[in-house]
């Protein structure tokens, strides 16, 4: 195995603690035509989708119709980023995690089923934008996670292998289009464990495995 060359971060659960945002945001929008969705379903559903994918499922199981989308889709966006706004803020230990990675000469990339102004907010209230290489949003891609074009995207941009790269991804969808792409991954459960301690260890097991 090749040397790991950059560290790629999903970002909803990943470096931002934003699932129950985006849960608030559609449920808000689904409201003004009386629909809502649990919070089991979102978790175990509809997580790591993009809002697009989201709704056409709810119109196959719940019979919304179509033409409403993208109003719904606009009114999200809206309500996500007054959300963002007033909750998003930046959190040590991943900032210190970026710019620790960054000092050791890792690439750094956030890959996300979020739309571009999304991403790119997010990731300026966490004061987190400085630290990458770029981003890559829904909107950069033809096809979203699970697909694994985002990520071998992303990979192809930094002209490496995917044997060169460390995904780190937290739920189904993502760690589906993480495998796909033929990189190495790392599973985190929540925000906290996204360190730099957790993540070094990952490559350093992973380079020690392959000597």
């Amino acid at each position: 195995m090749a040397k790991i060359k950059a560290v790629i971060f999903d970002m909803d659960g990943v470096l931002i603690e934003a699932k129950d945002w985006h849960y608030e945001a559609l449920n808000r929008a689904l409201g003004l035509f009386g629909l809502a969705i649990s919070r089991y379903d979102h978790l175990v559903t509809y997580d790591g989708l993009p809002t697009k994918s989201k709704l056409k499922m709810i119109s196959m199981e719940r019979g919304l119709p179509e033409k409403l989308h993208s109003f719904i889709n606009t009114m999200k966006q809206i309500y996500t980023m007054e959300i963002t706004y007033a909750r998003c803020k930046p959190v040590f230990y991943h900032q210190y995690a970026l710019s620790r990675l960054k000092h050791d000469g890792y690439r750094i990339v956030v890959c996300s089923n979020s739309i571009r102004r999304t991403v790119d907010v997010m990731m300026e209230q966490a004061n987190l934008l400085e630290y990458l290489d770029f981003f890559l949003s829904n909107q950069d891609v033809t096809q979203p996670k699970p697909h694994p074009e985002m990520y071998l995207t992303a990979i192809q941009r930094l002209g490496f292998r995917p044997d060169q790269c460390l995904i780190i991804e937290d739920n189904e969808h993502g760690i589906k289009a993480a495998l796909a792409s033929g990189a190495h991954v790392l599973k985190v459960d929540c925000v906290e464990e996204v360190n730099y301690q957790n993540i070094l260890a990952k490559i350093t097991s992973l380079e020690e495995t392959a000597c």
